[in-house]
């Protein structure tokens, strides 16, 4: 009788999340609306939220929207409160086309799929040094982009330049052209001058190209500091580089085991065989879901082996003869290597759950 009380007082909540207000639901084990009320996306909110879900019953679990941005942070909070914590991954189309949408609606809607698991994901947790190196590889990202644009506008500004300064800059190398720029020292009283002000215009784009590599380089010291500390033996496979690996953790997460088979780690990553037949044709093809960073990843650690492993070459000419298409053929590959990489990071992830508990 008093077990059944307490299943009969379990609560499931449901959070819309934004950048400055948090809405959150309560539903009871039958899926009936308890509560809706919204809480500021601050650190004494999510205290409040938490102790609001917990005064309507025993909270089981909570399901929240946008846990990789705007409900980070109550991601986080949750956790470190013991709560078991799902991502809702879509709206419920033919829901929200009924009932039409608003905050309200959504956290309900969040609390209906936490109680039912529908549309709902283990989340990766957020406090370990994959997120530090999701972060850094964010910054690098955006640096990189930079990093094209100022060499793009330098070429495009030399294109326009007057020809006396076109006539020096013509033959050289990259860095040599860029190196240069940046030892120019013009006249910046006479900026009204066309000659001078694009003698500004190119000096001051070539310092922001080396600033942008010095930082791209210093980003890449710490990338690489991350994945050889977090998986050694991957970097040490034929073809995997660091920035590929860190891809490939990026997309494990810092809680691996919440993938179930190395299957849904090659699925997640988009390389995982779609069937594509049809009457007498039997045949997968690529599947152009999932992760792409991920997926790219592996094509390029496909790519490599294809040039540089004897076995890889004899396997990819087998799948051919056999009357597979290249692409095919390398889609079976970057399978292989799905599998692998999920093997390597799951063997790690053990070795840091035996230390943990040994501490």
């Amino acid at each position: 009788m008093h077990e059944t009380s307490n299943t009969a007082n379990r609560i499931l909540g449901g959070v819309d999340t934004h950048k400055d207000l948090h809405v959150a639901a309560v539903v009871d084990n039958h899926d009936r609306i308890l509560g809706t009320s919204s809480f500021a996306a601050t650190r004494q909110g999510y205290r409040q939220m938490l102790a609001w879900m917990r005064s309507l019953g025993q909270l089981q679990r909570v399901g929240i929207e946008s846990t990789g941005s705007y409900g980070a942070g109550l991601l986080r909070f949750l956790q470190a409160a013991g709560i078991e914590v799902l991502e809702i991954t879509a709206p419920d189309r033919q829901d929200r086309r009924r009932r039409g949408k608003n905050d309200d609606l959504d956290a309900q809607n969040a609390a209906h799929a936490a109680l039912a698991g529908a549309r709902t994901v283990t989340p990766r947790t957020r406090d370990g040094m994959v997120e530090s190196l999701r972060v850094l590889k964010a910054c690098r990202k955006t640096a990189v982009t930079a990093r094209r644009v100022a060499l793009q506008m330098i070429h495009n500004t030399i294109v326009c330049a007057p020809d006396i300064l076109r006539d020096q800059l013509r033959h050289m190398t990259r860095m040599q052209l860029v190196r240069t720029l940046a030892a120019w020292r013009p006249d910046l009283t006479a900026y009204r001058e066309v000659e001078a002000a694009y003698r500004i215009s190119l000096k001051s784009l070539a310092r922001r190209y080396i600033e942008l590599h010095d930082e791209i380089a210093d980003l890449d010291m710490m990338i690489k500091a991350i994945v050889e500390d977090l998986a050694p033996e991957l970097v040490a496979r034929n073809s995997i580089g660091h920035n590929g690996a860190a891809q490939l953790l990026l997309t494990a997460g810092d809680n691996p085991e919440r993938l179930k088979s190395e299957a849904s780690f090659a699925a997640l990553c988009g390389a995982s065989p779609v069937p594509a037949s049809s009457g007498k044709t039997v045949r997968h093809r690529l599947n152009r879901g999932g992760d792409r960073a991920a997926n790219s990843a592996l094509h390029i650690i496909a790519i490599g082996r294809l040039r540089t492993d004897e076995k890889t070459k004899t396997y990819v000419a087998r799948r051919i003869a056999e009357g597979h298409s290249k692409l095919e053929a390398i889609r079976s590959l970057k399978r292989y290597i799905a599998r692998e990489v999920f093997g390597i990071i799951m063997r790690r992830q053990q070795d840091i759950n035996r230390t943990r508990i040994a501490a």
